[in-house]
């Protein structure tokens, strides 16, 4: 006779509820809807049991956000599961299972699904959770993933559930009375650990980078499930006062917390607390979660209230892409015709951020597939590729070849931007299919084959106090350029120009910013956020190869003169020209241009100087 198992001392008073997964499992009637657990927190004993039941209820929908490791393949990696799922996202556990048509995958906001289930028109009739041991109140605790499931343990009509001592007590509204559950299987495994794997590519570091390089001291951050997010995070440590106000957390905020990073204090909603629905890592995290009131675990409609969002200082979204067309839609849940991901609660998050003051809302991707042979950045999304992100709500977009930021731009000068972020190698491809589209003029050229130098980029404090950005300049600069143009005075256009210029073509603009850094350089200066930067200054140099020396030209807004703008811009120059082994600059100015003069000779230990009737001839040797 077998012998009965020792109650946990908690149990105890609830011993009569206490049963098998069998006995439990069998309380399923057939054609039931039954609702499966979440991410670590799936109850794989449960699962486990209901797929080798010797006489499983009939026609059962098994409903789920995601699972991890709660459902076998075989050694050929199909899925093994006996049952028909309904899921909103599609993860390595369904993948399978979807290429075999077994999974009705729900493409909705995840943050939806608990108004859906309450309402009755996502049914469920039976919950499989997993939760903590009861407190001595009777409570216990969904511990790592709260999500979607008190919004189906309130509608469940048969509520079943793995009671586990590994699983962490989560501090917030992650707790309910045992009275709720109406079968308790003890069991005493680990819960799941999920470990991301490290992707030390130099392109993925390099959009990681470039993401913690827009995230300002003080901001508060959504992670998501997408894991260049996580990857960024460990480029943070010398920022100040960040929170987390996110769907998700992982292993990665905890170097932040320990450096320092992670105090919450700027946070409008519930400052000072880590606020989560779910965490997906490893056992040092729940450790961490556990008992823990720094940490809030609350439900995913809580998490995801767009006025809560809204409301965070400086909330940053980061959603991963699968690609993205050039007029900004965006999709994240296909690719080749075939579903990955889901939706997860990115829209909510996305259009939070942007109306978070400060906020950056933020997509990212690499520019190809794994093995370079498309680009990810389309003409047009392509068939099987939806746009689960509109353009209206894409903001920021990040590639390993720079940074672009779309809102509030025309469809010419989003495809421009989308098309420096591009790998070289198929931006001339993008570049002629956005002219037959319409998308960009007839005499706009394409001269930028390179990768954008982030590395570049120098942020200057000018004699005034004000600072600026310096960075090479971008064919979507050109408005920008264009409006600078029109702030210079009359004398300030005719020394710049050697002529009364009233504006600037197309060409003439594009030959200012659009340039193949080969034999052609241009920088600007700009002030301000990147979303609405300001260019206050553009300085250029042309090479001649048969001296080696480089003609240069300056322009500088009338408000940014006279505070050692042009010297940094001249300085910047210098440096860029040396490192390419450049003898030296020359400029033809105005016998009255005294600025130019003197930035000339600012610095430089020869410069010759040859004059004419009409202008200076002026040669800085490096």
């Amino acid at each position: 006779m077998a012998r009965k198992p020792t109650l946990h001392p908690s149990l105890k008073p609830f011993a009569a509820h206490v049963t098998t997964s069998e006995l439990a499992l069998s309380h399923i009637r057939n054609g039931d809807h039954v609702f499966v657990g979440t991410g670590c927190a799936a109850p794989r004993g449960l699962v486990q049991t209901l797929e080798t039941m010797r006489i499983p209820p009939a026609d059962i929908e098994l409903l789920h956000f995601f699972t991890v490791n709660a459902f076998d393949h075989d050694a050929d990696g199909q899925s093994t599961t006996h049952f028909r799922h309904r899921s909103f996202f599609v993860g390595n556990d369904m993948r399978a299972a979807v290429k075999q048509g077994l999974v009705d995958y729900v493409p909705m906001s995840i943050a939806r699904v608990p108004e859906m289930i309450a309402l009755g028109r996502i049914p469920v009739d039976v919950a499989l959770v997993q939760v903590s041991t009861p407190d001595a109140f009777g409570y216990v605790s969904l511990g790592v993933s709260v999500d979607i499931i008190p919004a189906a343990i309130a509608r469940a009509r048969l509520v079943i559930a793995e009671v586990n001592p590994a699983m962490p007590r989560s501090m917030g509204d992650s707790t309910f009375h045992i009275s709720r559950i109406h079968h308790l299987v003890q069991v005493n495994t680990p819960v799941t650990e999920f470990a991301r794997i490290p992707l030390p590519t130099d392109g993925v570091q390099r959009i990681a980078r470039y993401i913690a390089g827009i995230i300002d001291d003080g901001s508060t951050l959504q992670i998501g499930l997408g894991q260049v997010a996580h990857e960024a995070l460990q480029y943070l440590t010398d920022r100040k006062d960040l929170g987390v106000h996110s769907d998700l957390i992982s292993d990665a905020i905890i170097p932040l917390l320990q450096n320092g990073n992670l105090t919450g204090a700027r946070k409008t909603d519930k400052p000072y607390k880590i606020v989560a629905s779910l965490a997906l890592g490893s056992r040092a995290l729940y450790d961490l979660i556990d008992g823990n009131p720094l940490f809030s675990m609350e439900p995913m409609d809580a998490v995801c209230n767009p006025a809560t969002i809204a409301a965070q200082h400086k909330m940053v979204a980061i959603a991963q892409a699968f690609s993205i067309d050039l007029t900004g839609q965006v999709c994240i849940d296909q690719f080749g015709g075939e579903f990955y991901s889901g939706i997860g609660s990115q829209g909510e998050f996305l259009r939070g951020a942007s109306r978070s003051p400060g906020g950056k809302p933020i997509v990212c991707m690499s520019s190809t597939t794994a093995d370079g042979t498309q680009s990810r950045i389309r003409a047009s999304l392509m068939a099987g590729e939806s746009a689960t992100i509109a353009r209206t709500d894409v903001h920021y977009v990040v590639t390993e070849f720079g940074i672009a930021y779309l809102f509030g731009k025309s469809i010419r000068e989003r495809a421009t931007a989308l098309i420096e972020l591009a790998h070289p190698q198929f931006r001339p491809e993008l570049f002629a299919q956005a002219q037959a589209l319409g998308y960009l003029s007839p005499d706009q050229t394409l001269q930028n084959l390179r990768a954008y130098p982030v590395d570049e980029e120098v942020t200057v404090t000018l004699k005034d106090g004000r600072m600026v950005m310096l960075r090479p300049a971008l064919s979507s600069d050109a408005q920008g350029i264009r409006d600078l143009f029109h702030h210079l005075s009359e004398a300030d256009v005719y020394t710049r120009f050697f002529r009364h210029v009233r504006g600037l073509s197309n060409a003439e603009v594009q030959r200012l910013c659009n340039v193949n850094y080969e034999n052609e350089v241009a920088f600007v200066a700009t002030a301000g956020p990147r979303e609405a930067s300001l260019i206050v200054g553009q300085s250029c140099y042309f090479i001649d190869p048969t001296s080696n020396l480089a003609d240069t030209a300056f322009m500088v807004h009338p408000d940014w003169q006279g505070c050692g703008l042009g010297t940094a811009l001249q300085s910047g120059m210098v440096q860029h020209a040396k490192k390419r082994g450049l003898r030296g600059f020359v400029a033809d100015v105005l016998p009255g241009n005294e600025r130019m003069l003197r930035l000339a000779r600012n610095g430089q230990p020869t410069v010759l100087v040859e004059k004419t009737h009409d202008s200076v001839h002026l040669t800085q040797l490096f």
